[in-house]
């Protein structure tokens, strides 16, 4: 098994700072799974362990989305504590995703009551903006922001430096029956997460490129996934381009009946 050095807790945090900030704020998206356990792996000196971590996890919370009062896990939380888990307890990644939701779940909780608590700050907001004092009404947005970036932080440290020995320790006493379970349920995950991104976003017409696509990944033996992708580039610049002839068909420049442009779109 692997220790995480004080080092490393120290730049664990400063990562999860800056990602809580994007959390917040959604500017640069670097908060998503595959980005967080990518540079989790990179901090602990394990890139390997960090890529298998990041393409499962952000799997499974491809169709996780807030819906109005509803929250889904922590994604920050849900990749630091995949790769760290897979880490220093020597397990499988499918297994390391389901030992990693409690922490995302504590998270989640955690913001959920910023949400509810930073609400007294509204009257001082109202006040600003009613005043047009920008310089403070810009201060208490950067305040709110930097409580939940330090929470963050603060809540990684203890988590993955602190915590390790009692992680550990459980760990090594699961029975084979539970970790093999939570092997199972964290393989899956990422096709439940990928199921729900196909309900909301997957049209008819594209379900045959979906059974191809399937029926290529899952019988043709290949050493890696770059003929899947190159099979799905091909396929996307095909619908693109024949999507784009139609347009041009359906909208000629002239019509030759009545002698008017077309020149208001579609």
């Amino acid at each position: 098994m692997h220790s995480i050095t004080l080092i490393q807790g120290i730049l664990l945090s400063v990562m999860a700072i800056i990602c809580g900030f994007d959390f917040w704020l959604e500017g640069l998206y670097l908060f998503r799974p595959i980005i967080v356990c990518t540079l989790t792996g990179l901090i602990l000196g394990d890139l390997h362990i960090g890529l298998l971590a990041g393409g499962l996890t952000e799997l499974a919370f491809a169709g996780l989305t807030p819906v109005g009062g509803t929250q889904p896990p922590n994604p920050i939380l849900a990749g630091v504590m995949t790769t760290v888990i897979a880490y220093t307890s020597n397990l499988d990644v499918k297994t390391a995703i389901g030992l990693a939701l409690p922490f995302s779940f504590l998270m989640q909780y955690i913001i959920l009551f910023y949400y509810s608590a930073f609400s007294v700050f509204m009257a001082k907001a109202q006040q600003y903006a009613r005043e047009a004092d920008v310089a403070s009404f810009g201060r208490l947005n950067i305040l709110m922001i930097l409580i939940v970036g330090i929470t963050y932080g603060v809540v990684v440290f203890l988590c993955t430096y602190v915590a390790q020995e009692p992680m550990k320790a459980l760990v090594a006493s699961m029975p084979v029956w539970l970790s093999h379970g939570f092997e199972i349920a964290g393989g899956i995950l990422p096709a439940v997460g990928f199921g729900l991104l196909l309900k909301v976003m997957l049209k008819f017409e594209f379900v045959p490129f979906l059974i191809v696509g399937f029926i290529f990944a899952s019988f043709v033996h290949f050493s890696n996934l770059l003929p899947v992708a190159l099979v799905g580039t091909a396929l996307a610049i095909y619908v693109y381009y024949n999507d784009k002839n139609k347009v041009i068909i359906a909208r000629p420049e002239n019509n030759e009946e009545d002698g008017d442009d077309y020149n208001d779109g579609i």
